[in-house]
């Protein structure tokens, strides 16, 4: 971090307001050397803590310096390590709470972008969203409020984009983790005047639980990713003998070299697969039993979602 950076950072933290002028200095001594660094992004974070009224300026710079730093920080890139994951958790949470709409913001920002992201910053993004959505205040970054008292638009967007994000616990998919959620919401709300935006969000997202297709190996872990594009980049005379040696093996080689590298299970058709992810199993029928029973009644958005798996069976 530089000295001008630091005693920018400094002096707007200790006054609680940023002029667009000083944002757009911190924003050029940020990125004076094409990257956000630790240091930066922390002093940023305590920057953020002392706004009382953050513009949606603040809060785009805000989102897009923290979300560089950590998805782009080091290789791989669009990647979040434990530790920068363990990092990050730690400058949200350091007060128990998440204290306003451009740390909400960050954190889904973050996991939406992400090729994958560590599954404890997963389970961290998913209680921080239902928290948010069941007992927040405040107006969101694009427009409408958190409500403590029902769900609003602004929320259920901000769900949508968690539940179907890239780094999430499913890319583009719902997951269990994502439709007990929705269930915990909708029992904690069913009497409330929600978004009429949220019938939709609940249906779509169990029924995508229940009927969709997706691949358990679909994303790879930060280090099975920088182990890969290590590999790649490395053109030593070792790696050339490597492919020449196997070339010469085959195809003994052949028997091992899926055991290294992976390779699609014998006899696997994606087709197949796909058309199979439709059919709700008997463990999933079990599964939203379970969910149904819970409360002891059918409710309408039960009986909605029970109608949309038939229409489509």
């Amino acid at each position: 971090m530089s000295y001008q950076f630091s005693e920018l950072a400094d002096q707007v933290a200790q006054d609680g307001i940023v002029s667009p002028s000083e944002l757009q200095n911190l924003r050029q001594l940020g990125w004076g050397d094409g990257q956000i660094h630790r240091e930066e992004a922390e002093a940023i974070f305590a920057i953020n803590r002392q706004l009382a009224h953050p513009t949606a300026e603040w809060v785009d710079f805000f989102v897009e310096a923290v979300a560089e730093f950590v998805l782009n920080g080091s290789e791989p890139r669009e990647m979040c390590s434990e530790e920068e994951a363990q990092w990050l958790v730690h400058a949200l949470d350091h007060d128990g709470r998440l204290d306003s709409m451009a740390e909400l913001e960050v954190l889904v920002r973050i996991v939406e972008r992400a090729r994958n992201v560590p599954d404890s910053l997963k389970h961290y993004a998913l209680r921080q969203i239902e928290q948010a959505v069941l007992t927040g205040t405040g107006p969101t970054r694009h427009g409408g409020d958190l409500s403590a008292t029902h769900i609003s638009a602004a929320e259920c967007r901000i769900v949508r984009r968690l539940i179907f994000a890239s780094g999430g616990h499913g890319p583009a998919a719902v997951t269990r983790y994502d439709a007990e959620m929705l269930f915990r919401l909708k029992d904690e709300t069913l009497y409330e005047e929600n978004a009429p935006q949220w019938d939709d969000l609940f249906v779509d997202g169990v029924a995508n639980y229940l009927k969709g297709f997706h691949l358990q190996n679909a994303q790879l872990s930060h280090e099975r990713v920088k182990e890969l594009e290590s590999f790649v980049a490395d053109n030593s005379a070792s790696v050339g003998r490597f492919f020449g040696a196997m070339a010469k093996e085959m195809p003994q080689v052949q028997n091992h070299f899926g055991k290294v590298f992976g390779k699609k299970p014998e006899g696997t058709n994606y087709t197949e697969a796909a058309a199979a992810g439709n059919l709700v199993t008997d463990n999933e029928q079990e599964w939203l039993e379970k969910m149904i029973d819970a409360d002891g009644e059918v409710d309408d958005l039960e009986r909605a979602l029970l109608s949309r798996i038939i229409d489509e069976g």
